[in-house]
């Protein structure tokens, strides 16, 4: 007769469509399939006494594992059919969240075992078991910034807490102050009628000597002026002692914004503030011709970035790009004087795995209202042999272009996230009196 006819299965189809994986000893007490577990977001069900499972000085396994008894092998279907959904689904979650913090790459586990070593080693500085279990895990939460939790902007819904009240306003400046009617002093004066805004300050990167303190315009918060040592890009996200606000409004000297537009981009940011929240919208994109990711300020209802000359978030940011993204390519960013706000977005969005906010912004601010400004700007630029702008640089967005590709490269992964939402104040556009409208002036000409 003839034999029987075995089924083909494969192997990590089987891995992905399982809620549980039995993960027995293997030639030793551990065993590969634990890691194919949590790569295939398959609870292990670990049957190996004695195991010490990887990381468990900081990671709660069972959170994410079933540890049974090797000797009660029997009893492993009775226990798996008494775990709930809701316990199933967050079991999963967090395979996926170990896996991709921690061991998703040879690279991850190396720097997750030196930075343990060095929680060891300095104990009053360490990590606490919150940080190293919770998004966005512990190589991204510094324990220099600070060891509370509720210090940093992920942990606030977990700990039950709200970001500050107010922001600092940070004003980058590379051009020369030159009258009253400059576009940073309008920017100012329209900041600080914000009733969040607990205090500006003014980044002076230019390379003008730093103007007097008169010719600054006054107002009713305090207004400081940090002249630059480096006088490089990357110092724009320097983390400042004078910033003590968890919101940070950052913002380029010829931004355009109301008060009201800033109030309302506030108002979202607080409900967002692991996030990038503000105005002007760039997107990303695969080049398939040339292999390589793409840059793009088309206007469309897609975006992936929202850019840092008008944007809010929140002051770690500032810490975790000085101190965490490699020098290299800060170095690049100060080289070419161009795309530390792509980098800013690549880091936060890799941190939150979350997409940028943007928020409505007034009729001229469309992109093709930007255009003319911005051909206006390079003309006066050209015309008067200035090369303050970045605009003027012929190689600006083929420089964007590369920064992409050097970013995901030191990532290993495109982080950005595309998206297609914008938060719009209350009755924003409707057929309403006007009156009745919280930000009137957002939606005038």
């Amino acid at each position: 007769c003839c034999p029987p006819r075995r089924s083909k299965f494969d192997y990590q189809e089987l891995l992905h469509n399982s809620s549980f994986c039995l993960v027995p000893r293997g030639r030793r007490l551990g065993s590969f399939r634990f890691l194919e577990a949590l790569q295939a977001a398959c609870i292990p069900v670990i049957l190996s006494n004695g195991w010490e499972l990887p990381f468990s000085e900081v990671i709660d396994w069972r959170k994410a594992a079933i540890i049974g008894d090797e000797r009660l092998l029997l009893q492993v279907p009775s226990i798996t059919r008494s775990v709930g959904r809701d316990r199933i689904l967050a079991l999963r979650q967090q395979t996926q969240f170990l896996w991709d913090a921690y061991f998703s790459s040879v690279t991850k586990i190396v720097l997750t075992t030196l930075e343990i070593i060095h929680d060891r080693v300095d104990s009053h500085v360490s990590r606490n078991r919150l940080l190293w279990n919770s998004l966005p895990g512990g190589l991204y939460a510094l324990p220099q910034y600070s060891t509370d939790p509720a210090q940093f902007p992920f942990y606030y819904a977990i700990l039950g807490k709200s970001p500050s009240q107010q922001f600092t306003a940070v004003i980058h400046t590379v051009t020369p102050l030159q009258s009253q009617i400059s576009p940073v002093v309008k920017l100012i004066i329209a900041v600080a009628k914000s009733k969040f805004c607990a205090q500006i300050v003014v980044l002076w990167n230019c390379d003008k000597p730093l103007p007097p303190r008169n010719k600054w315009p006054s107002t009713s918060v305090p207004l400081t002026v940090i002249e630059g040592q480096t006088k490089m890009m990357s110092s724009r996200f320097s983390p400042h002692d004078v910033i003590l606000t968890d919101a940070i409004l950052s913002l380029d000297e010829d931004s355009v914004l109301s008060t009201n537009e800033v109030d309302f981009a506030f108002l979202v940011w607080q409900s967002f503030p692991e996030r990038i929240v503000g105005y002007p919208a760039r997107s990303h994109y695969w080049d398939s011709l040339r292999s390589r990711w793409g840059y793009t300020s088309k206007w469309t209802n897609d975006y992936s970035m929202v850019l840092t000359g008008a944007a809010f978030y929140h002051r770690y940011y500032h810490y975790l790009f000085t101190h965490y993204v490699p020098a290299s390519l800060l170095t690049m960013v100060d080289h070419m004087a161009n795309c530390e706000d792509i980098l800013m977005n690549f880091l936060v969005s890799a941190v939150t795995k979350q997409p940028p906010i943007k928020v409505t912004q007034k009729k001229q601010y469309k992109e093709t209202m930007m255009s003319q400004v911005e051909l206006s700007l390079l003309a006066s630029q050209l015309a008067s042999g200035s090369k303050s702008s970045r605009w003027a640089d012929p190689d600006h967005f083929a420089q964007r272009q590369t920064c992409m590709n050097a970013f995901s490269h030191w990532l290993g992964f495109m982080p950005l996230v595309h998206s297609q939402m914008r938060l719009d104040p209350v009755l924003f556009r409707d057929q309403v009196s006007i009156l009745r409208k919280k930000y009137r002036d957002i939606e005038k000409l």
